[in-house]
Parts: C-alpha cells; sequence; structure tokens
C-alpha cells in the first residue's frame, strides 16, 4: 500500500519566514532550510532575531492569514488525494500551520509545535521527533508502507532518499545539482504525473 509524504513549505505553500522576512523589514530571516541544513541551528537563530526585534507569535500569525497556498497547489493535492492517501510532513508548527491547512481543505499533516509565553513572546519550539521526516517515513514503512516523497529543501533529502520513490519539487540549483539523481519537477503536472507512475 502506498502513501505520498510532501513538504508543505516552497512545495505548497509559500515560505513562511520569507514572508515574514518582507512584511517585518527583516532581512536576514529569508533564511530557510534551503540555505541553511541544520534545522536546531536556524531556528535557534530565528528565536533570537524575533526576541531582538520584540516580535512574537501574533505578529507572524498575521502574516500567514494573508498567505495562499501556491498557484495549483490545492487543484494537485484534491487529485492527488483523490487516488492514494496523503500525509504533509513539515518541520513548521501547528500555530503556523492552521489557517494554510483550512485553505487545502485540512489535509492530514505531521508538523512541530511552538513554546510560548504568555505575552505572545515564542520562547522555544518542541519536535515531534529526531530526524521526524525521516523518523516517520521509517515508521510508516515497519507499518507496511511503500512511502513515495517529495520535497524542495535539504531537510527532506532523507524521507526522499529513504522512499521507494522520490521527488524534488521547485528546489534550488545547488540541491539538484548535488543530487541529480532525484527527479526534479517545476510545475505540478509533472510532479502529480511522477507520483501517479510510481503507485504502480
Amino acid at each position: 500500500m502506498n502513501i505520498v509524504c510532501l513538504d508543505m513549505e516552497g512545495v505548497l505553500v509559500p515560505e513562511i519566514w520569507i514572508a515574514f522576512s518582507q512584511v517585518s523589514g527583516i532581512p536576514e530571516l529569508s533564511r530557510t532550510t534551503r540555505d541553511e541544513p541544520d534545522y536546531d541551528k536556524l531556528m535557534k537563530w530565528r528565536l533570537g532575531v524575533l526576541k531582538e526585534h520584540g516580535l512574537g507569535l501574533k505578529e507572524i500569525q498575521a502574516v500567514i492569514a494573508g498567505i495562499d497556498p501556491l498557484p495549483g497547489a490545492k487543484a494537485f493535492l484534491d487529485q492527488l488525494r483523490a487516488k492514494v492517501q496523503v500525509i504533509i510532513l513539515s518541520d513548521t508548527f501547528e500555530q503556523f500551520a492552521k489557517p494554510l491547512m483550512e485553505k487545502l481543505n485540512w489535509p492530514t499533516i505531521f508538523c512541530n509545535t511552538l513554546e510560548v509565553g504568555r505575552n505572545g513572546e515564542i520562547t522555544g519550539y518542541k519536535m515531534r521527533c529526531e530526524k521526524s521526516k525521516l523518523t516517520t517515513v521509517r515508521a510508516l514503512q515497519s507499518m507496511g508502507f511503500d512511502t513515495i516523497a517529495a520535497g524542495d529543501s535539504f531537510n527532506d533529502l532523507a524521507m526522499i532518499q529513504a522512499s521507494k520513490a522520490g521527488f524534488l519539487f521547485r528546489s534550488t540549483q545547488a540541491i539538484k545539482a548535488a543530487h541529480p539523481e532525484l527527479p526534479a519537477f517545476e510545475e505540478f503536472d509533472g510532479l502529480l504525473a511522477a507520483i501517479e507512475g510510481a503507485l504502480y
């Protein structure tokens, strides 16, 4: 039995931190897992920048409220979910993801959670498990599922490589050049066809 595991940001919705960086006028917050492979290092750095500027959860959520899925993402996901079970595996946080999941017709998402103080300051974060995307794919495989995975960033590579079929989607030139063995797509039609081809 197949199950498809998709990254969220950069694949289905715009990068939240890039959008927040643009609205807040803090360009350094535009760094993502496309730039920094170490997610823990990246998040600790982000929290430091937020604290320095006196910004918290409500400011980020206000930006997220104005973010729509990438053009074609909802139709792609609807078509895919009509054929196979789909789980979104994301290193984002439930406090960020909820309004975006609503706009995508409530797909299943496994993500992390933020630790937030009473004043709205983001004081930390709790990851579901270590190497959450790879760990989840391995757990699904241990239950008899064949996984098919797609993502765009460094933190997606492990789940892509561990799956029976894996694809890059709108990734960087550096990641594509470093992994020529992974089929890479820029449009949803191509990704959908590749996933459908891997189902059988």
